[in-house]
């Protein structure tokens, strides 16, 4: 077994997953050099057909499920076993980078070419997964095809909701599994897995500072995100006098300036982030009748998100007079522990690489979230440039992505044969 593992790890091909990072960053490439590759856009399609022409040349076998999700198989010598399975997602934030999300994609199919490559067999099939609009970013929630695949949201609720212009996720994976089709799984999304794996950039700088190239990752924090809305009453610029209007926007000033004060904590733990505001109908000379905007509130203690979601809907119910507003939350995810078993065999593997590594939570959310509520799960972190994402500048080095892998299949091999 001892020889095994090393051969395996031994067969990540450093030149081979650079290359194909930069064969997908083409695919909804921005001229600063990040990616726009929307959930279940063109970009998103080409993005999958592009993994499964690579599964295909290599012999493993494709599907896809009712949420979009994509697997890509290579097969065990028991095949009624729960596979072991790693992943992320391939959609990005509209000005991403070329790592977020794809490198957890690419390191898990690099895990399965290595594994081929060695000619080792394991008796769990091992999968890698691209999981669907796990960004957020086009379509509310996030993490949604891991969400789906886990039982927490519901498959109907998720197609029924609609991206900023109106298009409903329905219609939009319609188009994408047309254009990147890929067999069907019959039922509803979700299947027994036996462990779960998820590499990804640190997105964060304590690595980088830290000369550390193996983050062990122990635990996610919480998260909630919610959507104000404001109701103001339109008006013309000119000739209404301040006092006489209903300012949506004016309102929306008051409650964010209240909401970023109110949840600014001394240890600087509370992450609160206003990251999309519309402002209707958005002429330069009419008084705003409407705003909405979102928020994104994570800790790791869930008792202290209750207590600043109170401290939010207090706010906007005191701030927006004269104007009517409301808050809905529209995610609620709790922290998540990820399994001792699982932290401790990246924990050990990276130790026998000979890679210096630092046990650490993860602040942003993730897949594996939703996946460690079906089976033991646990992810690895490598450095990202000066902690820099959801930024076009994002960078990582090959050398790292590669440790990532190396330590990666070495870990999928060893449960893979549990």
């Amino acid at each position: 077994m001892g020889v095994a593992l090393k051969e395996s790890s031994g067969a990540v091909r450093e030149d081979r997953l650079w290359q194909r990072h930069a064969d997908m960053a083409r695919l909804g490439g921005t001229p600063k050099g990040g990616v726009n590759r929307q959930a279940l856009s063109a970009e998103d399609a080409a993005a999958r057909n592009l993994l499964m022409e690579w599964a295909r040349a290599r012999g493993f076998s494709v599907f896809t499920d009712a949420i979009g999700n994509l697997f890509v198989r290579r097969d065990g010598t028991d095949a009624k076993a729960p596979p072991v399975m790693s992943g992320s997602h391939m959609d990005s934030q509209p000005t991403g980078g070329r790592f977020d999300g794809m490198y957890g994609v690419l390191a898990a199919f690099e895990a399965l070419e290595a594994l081929e490559d060695a000619g080792i067999r394991t008796r769990r099939p091992v999968i890698a997964v691209a999981w669907t609009n796990e960004e957020g970013s086009r379509f509310q929630p996030g993490a949604m095809g891991s969400a789906v695949f886990a039982g927490i949201y519901r498959l109907d609720e998720m197609l029924a909701t609609k991206d900023w212009q109106g298009v409903a996720l329905k219609d939009a994976l319609a188009e994408t599994l047309k254009a990147a089709p890929a067999p069907m799984r019959e039922g509803p999304p979700g299947f027994d897995v036996g462990f779960y794996v998820e590499a990804h950039i640190e997105q964060g700088p304590r690595l980088e500072a830290a000369s550390k190239t193996i983050g062990v990752v122990t635990a996610i924090q919480g998260s909630r995100r919610y959507i104000v809305e404001i109701d103001g009453e339109e008006a013309h610029a000119g000739t209404t006098p301040r006092a006489a209007r209903k300012d949506a926007f004016v309102a929306a000033t008051r409650i964010a300036a209240a909401m970023y004060e109110a949840t600014t904590d001394a240890d600087d733990t509370l992450r609160f982030t206003i990251g999309r505001v519309e402002v209707s109908p958005g002429s330069p000379n009419t008084v705003p009748g409407k705003v909405t905007f979102t928020i994104d509130m994570r800790h790791p203690d869930d008792g202290m998100l209750e207590t600043h979601e109170k401290k939010l809907r207090d706010i906007v119910a005191r701030k927006a007079r004269p104007c009517p507003a409301r808050i809905e939350r529209v995610t609620n995810v709790a922290p998540t522990l990820f399994d001792p078993r699982v932290i401790d065999l990246v924990r050990n593997k990276a130790q026998a690489l000979k890679l210096a590594h630092m046990d650490m939570p993860s602040g942003a959310g993730h897949d594996a979230m939703h996946i460690a509520r079906l089976c033991p799960a646990g992810m690895i972190f490598v450095p990202c440039e000066r902690g820099v994402s959801h930024n076009e500048s994002e960078n990582a080095t090959p050398s790292d992505l590669a440790a990532g892998a190396r330590v990666l299949v070495a870990v999928l091999q060893e449960l893979a044969n549990r």
